[in-house]
Parts: C-alpha cells; sequence; structure tokens
C-alpha cells in the first residue's frame, strides 16, 4: 500500500527516517531484522543457564537470547578472527615474533540498565564458541577509589563520576592485559560494604577476551595542550557495546531495585545501606528517588548517556527490559 495513502505507515516510515538520521553512522535493526542475522549460531545455554545470569532485578528472555545476543556472539567470532589476522599481519611487518593479544570488549551504560547481565550472556556465549576460547570478566566497580580516600576527598557524593575511579590503575591494567603480561590482578569490590574489599584481587591470566563493564568506560576526558597526553580506556576496546533505555525506565528500575534490595541485602548488617531496612516503604522509596536524581541521573545525563555514540553497538531496551532495537557502527 502506498505509504501517502496511509497516514500510520507514513507516520512510520517518518519515524524510521528520523531514527536512521539520528543514529547516522549505525546500521539499525528491529528484533526481527537482527534475529535473521545468527544464521544458524547454535543456542548452547539453557533457559536454566539463562536465568543464573541475570544480574539484580534485571531480566532476559530466553528467547532474546536467540534473537539478539547470539547475533552479537556470531558478529563477535568475524571481528575476532579478523583482528587476530591483522595483528598476525602487524607482526610480520614488523619481524616480531606472532604473539597473543586478548580482545577486549567494553561494555557501557547506566546504572540499572543492566549491564552485568549483558556481560555475563557475552562471556558465557563466546566460551563455548567451538574453539572454547578463555573468557575472563571485569567491572570497574574494583577501580573505584575505596570510600576512605573517597571521604577524604570530599567525593562519596560522586561515586560513580568519572573522578571518584583510579583511572591510572584501570589504564595500567588494561596496558598490561593488551601487552599479555601474565597473572594481571584487578581490585574486588562488595557492593554489601559499598566498597573495594581489602587485600583481595581478581586474578586475570592472559585471557583470549576480556570484556570491561561499567558506567564510564567509553568516556573521554578533556585535555589541555599543556598536559601530558594519556590514553582512554576505551582505546584499549576490539569493541564496544552501550546499553541504551529512555530516563523514566531506568528510574523505575533503578527504584524497583532500591526497594528490593531493602528488603534482602540490605538487612544484612555488613551492609552498607543497613540503616535503609527498617525505615518505612515511604521513606526508602524517597531515599532512592533522592540517590536516583543526585548522582546516578546525573552521572547519566553529564557523562554516561553523551558516550553513547562512541560504542560499536547499540542495544535500546523498552520499558519491559527486552531489547527493541540494535545499531551496529557502519564499517
Amino acid at each position: 500500500m502506498d505509504a501517502m495513502a496511509n497516514p500510520s505507515a507514513l507516520a512510520d516510515l517518518m519515524a524510521a527516517e528520523a531514527r536512521e538520521e539520528d543514529l547516522g553512522p549505525f546500521h539499525v535493526f528491529d528484533e526481527a531484522g537482527w534475529a535473521q542475522l545468527r544464521d544458524g549460531m547454535p543456542m548452547t545455554l539453557s533457559p536454566e543457564e539463562v536465568e543464573k545470569l541475570q544480574g539484580f532485578n534485571d531480566f532476559v528472555a530466553h528467547e532474546q537470547v536467540e534473537t539478539i545476543y547470539l547475533p552479537v556472539s556470531r558478529l563477535l567470532t568475524l571481528y575476532v578472527a579478523a583482528t587476530r589476522g591483522l595483528h598476525r599481519a602487524t607482526h610480520r611487518f614488523l619481524k616480531r615474533d606472532d604473539q597473543k593479544v586478548p580482545y577486549i570488549i567494553g561494555i557501557a551504560g547506566s546504572v540499572a540498565v543492566g549491564k552485568t547481565t549483558t556481560a555475563r550472556l557475552l562471556q558465557a556465549l563466546i566460551a563455548r564458541w567451538p574453539s572454547s576460547p578463555k573468557v575472563s570478566l571485569v567491572t570497574t566497580d574494583g577501580f573505584l577509589f575505596p570510600n576512605a580516600e573517597l571521604k577524604e576527598r570530599d567525593l562519596m557524593e560522586r561515586k560513580g563520576f568519572p573522578e571518584s575511579y583510579d583511572v591510572g590503575a584501570l589504564l595500567r591494567f588494561l596496558r598490561d592485559i593488551k601487552s599479555g603480561e601474565r597473572n594481571v590482578s584487578a581490585p574486588v569490590y562488595s557492593h554489601l560494604t559499598y566498597d573495594r574489599v581489602p587485600d583481595e584481587q581478581n586474578i586475570v591470566d592472559q585471557p583470549d577476551i576480556l570484556i570491561v563493564e561499567g558506567l564510564n568506560v567509553l568516556q573521554t576526558s578533556r585535555q589541555s595542550s599543556d598536559r601530558p597526553r594519556v590514553p582512554f580506556v576505551s582505546d584499549y576496546f576490539d569493541f564496544s557495546v552501550y546499553i541504551d533505555a529512555s530516563e523514566a525506565a531506568l528510574e523505575r528500575w533503578y527504584l524497583t531495585r532500591f526497594m528490593r534490595l531493602k528488603e534482602s541485602r540490605f538487612t544484612d548488617p555488613r551492609s552498607y545501606f543497613h540503616k535503609y531496612a527498617g525505615i518505612s516503604f515511604e521513606e526508602a522509596e524517597t531515599c532512592a528517588r533522592g540517590l536516583w536524581e543526585r548522582i546516578n541521573l546525573k552521572i547519566l545525563r553529564e557523562n554516561v548517556g553523551p558516550t553513547k555514540m562512541r560504542a560499536d553497538l547499540i542495544l535500546v531496551k523498552g520499558d519491559d527490559h527486552r531489547i527493541r532495537e540494535v545499531a551496529l557502527r557502519r564499517v
């Protein structure tokens, strides 16, 4: 039917064209279109395994592992193979022995958007490729400065903003991983105590693929001409994913997660947020909304959201956590 004769079809066409303009550097797919790119990639996770991989208060439908994440996994097999071929060619050109160079994937997005679930799913799917690659996962939470240092710097209300991270330590970690160093350590973070775990390290030993998940992993920094140039975290990435959702959905998911935590993790006396366990539902909701507006929404608007267009792949979630759209950067 001619779109000009059908107002609804015309509206859909105009919306699609506007979306393409918004994401100009990207190929944009709906779920059905993206699912076709799976091209027979086998499903290797059971519904029970998918459920166990879900982050707290996140949801992923088992069928979307097939329609969304399996095509992503297939794409990554192609990208990893191509990157390794490029590394081999470069080493031949430089007359150097071929050495193992880990492939690094960055995953970014707001608080409560579901980064943990996406990271775990990709780790599980990639580990079950026929080549059985060694896949490690690190979150940047461990590179937050310890609470004692944040308090000393008067940064507790800025926790999660770029200045609250030990970026130097994170860059050194990624440099050592990319250089093929053995037994590289990353700090461990506890969401119970809301702090680094003293004397505990996550040891990463020459993975084939490393997934790095965090709020600000695509963040750049302003540099004046008189300051030494330093790399960005994303300079070490071979591929990056941004998980997107509306502010309204993110706020609702954050509030729901906070209220669920109030009835579970916060009841533990060791919890940093134990003080919220005994307050009323109304008081807890007010506190959660204040935390969202004062900290997390600001981080999203000022730091995380503006990095979206730097990603290679954008997964756009609807209000029900389902991924409604996939945008892949044009090569």
